[in-house]
């Protein structure tokens, strides 16, 4: 959990939230078939042939655009895709967020009003229930982000300033990144979200909800948030090369809990810990650690999972203001290397739920010692 109100370092810029007046999409032809839409083939890398790498792009655009959606509400408009073939529908929660319609448009023109049944704000996701008909629903292959890579080409497909199935292409620019998520505690700071995808493919307001592809045409994200410092005359916040998408990894543990119950509840460890990145050699030096690398503990939650295990927050002043030491660094969880805080919350949220438990390795001044912490549920 954070300790202060936002990111507001990061501007983050939720798109769909302040998104441009919706445009009609244009009718496109739809598959012939209403079986979920299947991979295309990976582009050999190795070719090096523009034609080839084109060709694919264009295979991969025509398969999986019919199972892409836009998502126009009474206060904007957003992106989605289809989840399976019950006609549930994955987009952002902020997309829908305090709206009394939901209006779900398939590339082939066809509309139809949804229902959402299912909300996380942790995570940014939104389930909405649409009916319709079988020959418009492409459920979307789902890939696997814990294999993804950095530089790895990817391929966004939204609704972008309601221009309907925009397809945009880039790289994965960074991979483990964190934003505030939209839960506040009742402290009044905001819970983290975590494993969440960078990249510099261009997304705009309105792409907000859509899927992020890898190149065989799998999902691997979905389109969440910007940090921007470009606007419109009208202030709308425009594409500047970083764009943060939810890993599809969370994805596939958060939809199905949203379907089934509406809701999804979240891992709680209990501390709080300085930003990754924040690690430098001054607080290093001032903390006296003997890493460079780790999640050091700042604050335990009186009573939480943390605090019943035994770990131990910084409690002595330093040279740097705000700064105290003597606090345990996590440098490991169940055996895996924590280099930064959010390597650890992404471990978490996508491998545990309340009531599992780890092993945190830590260091105390010069000794090591692993604490068992059994894990809560985010209050």
């Amino acid at each position: 959990m954070k300790t202060k109100k936002g990111i507001l370092a990061l501007v983050v810029l939720m798109l769909a939230m302040i998104a441009c007046q919706a445009t009609a999409l244009q009718p496109q032809q739809p598959l012939t078939a209403s079986d979920p839409v299947l991979p295309v083939s990976p582009i050999d890398s190795n070719a090096a042939n523009p034609a080839t790498e084109q060709e694919g792009l264009v295979a991969l655009y025509a398969n999986v655009n019919p199972g892409t959606v836009a998502i126009i509400t009474d206060q904007g408009q957003g992106s989605g895709f289809v989840y399976d073939g019950q006609g549930n529908v994955v987009t952002n929660y902020h997309v829908i967020e305090g709206a009394t319609s939901v209006e779900v448009r398939f590339s082939s023109g066809y509309m139809a009003y949804g229902k959402v049944i299912g909300t996380d704000l942790d995570s940014d996701l939104a389930v909405i229930k649409v009916d319709a008909p079988a020959n418009e629903l492409y459920p979307l292959p789902l890939g696997n982000s814990e294999s993804l890579k950095v530089g790895q080409t990817v391929v966004a497909i939204g609704n972008p300033f309601g221009l309907n199935s925009t397809m945009t292409v880039g790289i994965i620019s960074a991979l483990g990144r964190t934003l505030d998520s939209a839960h506040e505690s009742s402290e009044g700071s905001f819970f983290t979200a975590g494993d969440i995808i960078q990249t510099d493919a261009a997304i705009n307001p309105g792409n907000s909800g859509g899927p992020l592809f890898n190149i065989n045409g799998e999902v691997i994200g979905v389109n969440r948030a910007i940090r921007t410092t470009n606007f419109t005359e009208s202030g709308e916040p425009l594409s500047s090369g970083i764009g943060f998408a939810i890993s599809v990894n969370m994805v596939k543990r958060v939809v199905p809990v949203l379907i089934e119950a509406g809701k999804y509840d979240y891992p709680y460890l209990g501390i709080a810990s300085l930003p990754s990145g924040n690690l430098t050699l001054p607080v290093v030096e001032a903390l006296g650690l003997k890493s460079y690398t780790g999640a050091y503990v700042t604050d335990v939650v009186s009573g939480g999972p943390a605090d019943v295990a035994g770990l131990i927050p910084g409690s002595k002043s330093t040279n740097i203001p705000n700064l105290l030491s003597g606090g345990d660094l996590i440098v490991g969880i169940d055996g895996r290397v924590v280099r930064t805080f959010d390597e650890m919350l992404a471990y978490l949220i996508t491998n545990k739920g309340p009531g599992d438990s780890v092993v945190l390795q830590v260091l105390r001044g010069d000794e090591k010692a692993d604490v068992t912490v059994v894990l809560g549920s985010r209050p």
